[in-house]
């Protein structure tokens, strides 16, 4: 992705904190995992594959009109982020210990996760456009 704007950063910032926010208190957790946020908040928002990128521009001009870009980068971020977390607890579940993790395969999760979420968060966009009450959850999620 080109060069972001500070406004731009920062409303994707602040919407993707607001999402992650009702659904894991940020406040109440440990250090490693907000640096492990804030490290998937910087390589999302750089888009160094485009994936983002060419997905809103493949979205229909009327989804697009929904929100501005920088928002929905931050609920594509945050629905990441949630997934990945979500798998992190089931693996650490499954393993006995921190070796029994590694020793697994779990190479190329992360990006099939985003991959995925991506494409969960274009297709909810795209029925907002329809249903009323899905815009306004997404409304509702992205607010402080």
């Amino acid at each position: 992705m080109s060069q972001l704007s500070d406004a731009y950063r920062e409303m994707a910032t602040q919407t993707s904190f607001n999402v992650a926010n009702k659904v894991l208190p940020m406040a109440n957790m440990p250090e490693s995992l907000v640096a492990a946020y804030q490290g998937l908040l910087a390589e999302l928002l750089q888009d160094k594959d485009a994936s983002f990128s060419q997905a809103w521009q493949a979205l229909p001009a009327s989804a697009q009109q929904l929100m501005p870009q920088a928002q929905f980068h931050g609920f594509y971020i945050a629905n990441a982020w949630l997934q990945l977390s979500r798998v992190a607890q089931e693996i650490s579940e499954q393993a006995d210990t921190e070796e029994a993790i590694n020793e697994k395969e779990y190479d190329g999760i992360f990006s099939r996760l985003a991959q995925q979420s991506l494409k969960e968060c274009v297709r909810k966009l795209k029925k907002a456009r329809t249903d009323r009450s899905m815009l306004n959850s997404f409304k509702q999620v992205m607010a402080p």
